[in-house]
């Protein structure tokens, strides 16, 4: 498929695209280190992803958690997020090209993750969805994650919200859909927007950036992203602040209290109105 550099433009080459295939069958990961990338084929044929290990995927994986963090984690987004999806720490980064300018993944979990995205994938910007307690629940070193991103040029912006919790979602989502509007409007590379497993917050920003900024309405921008990358990011938490900054005079009536379909879609005067008051908390995107 011929790439066309369109901001919101969906590519959907499987060359580049960690593509993630229906449900029961393994996703193929985009490997961060030369020796991940050999075992492609390895871990791309096997169809439960629950029976990935160390063991059976070779050399080139550190394992930074027990296998119990991991299925204690997938408990938790299973219950909270009640969705079938899954995240595999042992096997590394994995991500999936949306558009031409914006990449959806999982957490970066060492310095040579920031270099394979820079090499391989031209990010110019991180943008990380991780609350402090989630770095430190991976044992992950972020100090030298962003001292790398220093060195390497690409800007590291920080917008977190709690994990599997709607709410901090939906007050998050102006924000951190700036942070990354602003780094597209910059186009000194690519963005990576990250959560811990790529499955919910993240996800979630990149759908809003396209329901506000890319003329879809949400179904069109959320069966974008979710064909080419299963998850089950929060739709509620999308039209909740879809409804907060289209509509927030004091007299409004609550959010609650309208359709299911609520703001599902917009008028176009509603997202320009979206889209300016978003873009006035771009001050607070450049110095994150």
């Amino acid at each position: 498929m011929e790439v066309v550099g369109s901001n919101c433009l969906p590519l959907f080459s499987p060359a580049v695209v960690a593509v993630a295939p229906p449900l029961g069958t393994a996703p193929l990961i985009l490997f961060s280190s030369p020796k991940q990338k050999n075992l492609a084929s390895l871990c791309n044929s096997i169809k439960a992803p629950k029976k990935f290990s160390s063991e059976n995927l070779g050399q080139g994986f550190a394992v930074r958690s027990s296998k119990r963090s991991t299925d204690d984690y997938n408990l938790a987004m299973k219950k909270m997020m009640r969705n079938p999806y899954e995240y595999h720490h042992d096997l590394g980064m994995n991500y999936t090209l949306i558009t031409e300018n914006l990449i959806v993944g999982s957490q970066p979990q060492k310095a040579e993750d920031i270099d394979h995205l820079k090499e391989e994938q031209n990010v110019g910007y991180i943008l990380n969805l991780q609350q402090d307690k989630d770095v430190d629940y991976w044992g992950i070193d972020l100090k030298s994650i962003v001292n790398r991103c220093r060195e390497l040029g690409i800007h590291h912006m920080r917008r977190p919200a709690k994990d599997f919790d709607p709410d901090s979602l939906r007050r998050g989502l102006p924000k951190a859909v700036s942070s990354l509007e602003w780094a597209i409007s910059e186009g000194n590379g690519r963005v990576y927007v990250h959560c811990t497993a790529g499955l919910g917050r993240a996800p979630a920003v990149a759908i809003a950036y396209m329901f506000w900024f890319c003329n879809m309405d949400l179904g069109t921008a959320y069966s974008t992203l979710t064909s080419v990358r299963p998850c089950g990011p929060n739709r509620k938490a999308i039209r909740g602040a879809t409804y907060d900054l289209a509509k927030n005079e004091p007299w409004k009536e609550p959010f609650e209290n309208l359709p299911e379909n609520a703001f599902e879609d917009i008028a176009g005067w509603e997202r320009s109105l979206i889209q300016d008051r978003v873009r006035a908390l771009r001050e607070t995107s450049r110095n994150l």
